[in-house]
């Protein structure tokens, strides 16, 4: 079985590196500079026990791979990338199976307007990718959770497979019949990404725009009848698991959606995370205010070229009502998210 990860950035990179690393045999697709220097160098990736390379081989396109019957495609770009790369992988390789290792919940669905064999992938993954060539992955020993199973639900000779690779490659790795409960769960996590990228977790309002963010999501789950798996649950599983420390002296700088700022790539992936909840209210007739404003903010940033955390929280959160009167509103509605 042979690996194809499509996006060599933070999440796929590590991945590949590591698979490369434990004698799988891996494919990276990527563009620009990064494939220049993946080329050239091989994938250099940094953690808290220091660097490696791995001389991983990299193509720029789907249409220069050789594909064969057993491959796997690791999709690890952003999710407003899934479609573009979908339509044409499918018309080169139309019988691969995908394993979908990114954000959000409507990745799989997408793969299987297309694809029959879809694989779900939980993504626990502290890395960052800023420099060709370069990734930064900061837990350590263990880089992160990767949990797998058949989308819908279920499991299969392939998650299996996949599963005890990613082991092998140092991962914490399960096989899980509902995986996408457990990514319903991280998707609320990730709603406080946008706050991150917008103003930091450091503002003195970013507290509140996250839990704002978290309850309308949780209300809008309520009302569409989706379990996600949350709270004790989540924590059980990373406890112990994820270890976080700095790589050359230097913490995790942010989010991913931070990252992509950062880097002014264009575009962020708000619109399928928080742009996911925002859509379930509008179908279960759930205000989602707080989620509508942190999308419309982030696409505008990653639009205009504008750095991380470069605008107040405060501007973000909904304007305390007035009394027909004129008058302030009560102290309880003011402080309300």
């Amino acid at each position: 079985m042979r690996y194809v990860v499509i996006g060599a950035g933070a999440v796929g990179g590590t991945i590949g590196a590591r698979l490369h690393g434990a004698g799988r045999e891996v494919v990276l697709i990527a563009r620009g500079p990064h494939l220049a220097a993946l080329r050239e160098h091989g994938l250099r990736l940094e953690t808290p026990d220091g660097p490696r390379t791995y001389p991983v081989p990299a193509a720029a396109a789907v249409s220069e791979i050789d594909w064969r019957p057993d491959d796997v495609v690791v999709l690890a770009v952003k999710s407003q990338d899934t479609g573009p790369v979908l339509e044409t992988l499918a018309g080169v390789a139309p019988h691969v199976t995908i394993v979908c290792a990114q954000n959000g919940v409507a990745n799989e669905r997408t793969a299987a307007r297309r694809f029959d064999r879809v694989q779900a992938m939980l993504v626990i993954l502290p890395a960052e990718h800023y420099e060709p060539g370069v990734v930064i992955a900061s837990s350590s020993p263990t880089p992160g959770m990767l949990d797998v199973g058949c989308w819908p639900s279920g499991v299969d000779a392939t998650s299996t497979a996949v599963a005890a690779d990613l082991t092998a490659a140092g991962f914490s790795s399960h096989t899980d019949p509902a995986v996408m409960d457990a990514k319903y769960g991280k998707l609320l996590t990730n709603l406080g990404n946008a706050v991150d990228a917008i103003c930091g977790f450091a503002d003195p309002d970013a507290a509140r725009l996250v839990e704002a963010a978290t309850a309308e999501g949780t209300a809008c789950y309520t009302a569409a009848g989706i379990t996600a798996r949350t709270g004790d649950d989540d924590r059980v599983r990373r406890e112990g698991i994820l270890t976080e420390r700095p790589v050359a002296g230097r913490s995790r700088q942010g989010s991913s959606s931070w990252q992509s700022l950062r880097r002014g790539s264009g575009s962020v992936e708000a619109r399928y995370l928080n742009g996911e909840i925002v859509a379930l209210g509008a179908a279960h007739g759930v205000p989602t205010p707080v989620n509508a404003e942190l999308l419309r903010v982030a696409e505008e940033m990653a639009a205009a070229g504008e750095p991380p955390a470069s605008r107040r929280g405060a501007t973000l959160l909904p304007t305390p009502r007035r009394s027909t009167h004129g008058a302030s509103a009560s102290r309880h509605e003011a402080e309300a998210p």
